[in-house]
């Protein structure tokens, strides 16, 4: 990767990142709790710039990749797909983990659920 793609993948991720956190400044979070959300802020731009990277490179290379072994080749799950399927699963993990920041806001339409399911 050259330094001009290096820079368009850290000003994708700044952007990914500002957008992430302009969602954040809507709700009212504590500033110890803003803290750890700016870390994971961080690490879920990161995910979501790589992962829509594997997304293209999976759309243009496939899912299946052939590695030769001597005189012989085999097919095999292609190390895109395998970054891709286990970075996702971080990357939901850490998006779990923004939200359980947030402050627990209890609706209307929650209380009117929970009185349904109650019943």
């Amino acid at each position: 990767m050259s330094a001009n793609e290096m820079t368009e993948k850290e000003k994708e991720i700044k952007k990914e990142f500002n957008r992430l956190r302009r969602i954040l400044k809507k709700f009212d979070i504590e500033k110890n709790r803003l803290s750890t959300a700016e870390g994971l802020l961080h690490e879920s731009a990161f995910m979501r710039v790589t992962l829509q990277e594997l997304k293209e490179d999976i759309n243009q290379n496939g899912a299946i990749d052939e590695m030769p072994q001597g005189d012989y080749s085999i097919m095999r799950e292609s190390p895109s797909v395998k970054t891709y399927n286990t970075m996702v699963q971080r990357y939901a993990t850490v998006n779990k983990e923004i939200f359980s920041l947030l402050p627990k806001d209890q609706s209307k339409a929650d209380d009117d659920f929970e009185s349904f399911v109650m019943k």
